[in-house]
């Protein structure tokens, strides 16, 4: 069965159907949450919640299969995020300025090509691009999370965190060029081999 017909399923008064689907998404969900926000006990709290959600909408009727249900409950898990940065706004976000491009940053299967030393070097600037990428605003780091890491085009990236494509894009844009900026101030060299 597919996610949304488990999440029917589940609706219609299948429980086990609902263990099934948190089995399915709950590795992918939590590894997004814990990227974003850094903390693994405040990821353990906003999965929770964000299941406590799921669930809740679920029995109010507020599910319907028009599309993919791992986006719809990383939606949610997107605004429990925002709304725990809501609270703690003052204290953990720090907003860099915006200057150049980070255009060269390759992909992570990229890591999978060419020799040991150029798997070295492609770790070694990846790993950097990870660091850097802990300075950048939520919603930044976000953006680049589901884009190099997840994988997802930026109309999914649009569609689970509720803003326009050209939103979603500027937010890479800005994120590009904060990492670029930081790799310049740390004279990082982010060119994969």
């Amino acid at each position: 069965m597919t996610d949304e017909q488990l999440a029917l399923s589940y609706v219609n008064g299948n429980n086990r159907a609902f263990d099934l689907l948190l089995s399915r998404n709950q590795s992918k969900l939590f590894s997004y949450i814990l990227f974003v926000v850094r903390d693994r006990d405040v990821a353990d709290d906003i999965f929770q919640e964000t299941f406590v959600k799921v669930v809740t909408r679920m029995q109010q009727g507020k599910y319907t299969t028009s599309g993919k249900f791992s986006a719809w409950i990383m939606r949610i898990a997107h605004n429990v995020i925002m709304d725990w940065y809501r609270e703690q706004r003052s204290d953990k976000i720090v907003e860099a300025p915006r200057e150049n491009d980070l255009s060269n940053v390759g992909h992570k299967d990229d890591l999978l090509d060419g020799s040991i030393e150029s798997q070295f070097v492609n770790m070694q600037v990846m790993a950097d691009v990870k660091k850097m990428m802990n300075n950048l605003p939520a919603p930044q780091r976000e953006v680049v999370f589901m884009r190099f890491y997840q994988d997802l085009s930026f109309k999914e990236i649009s569609e689970m965190t509720g803003v326009s494509i050209n939103t979603s894009l500027g937010r890479m844009r800005y994120a590009i060029l904060n990492l670029r900026r930081m790799a310049k101030q740390h004279n990082i060299q982010l060119q994969l081999a």
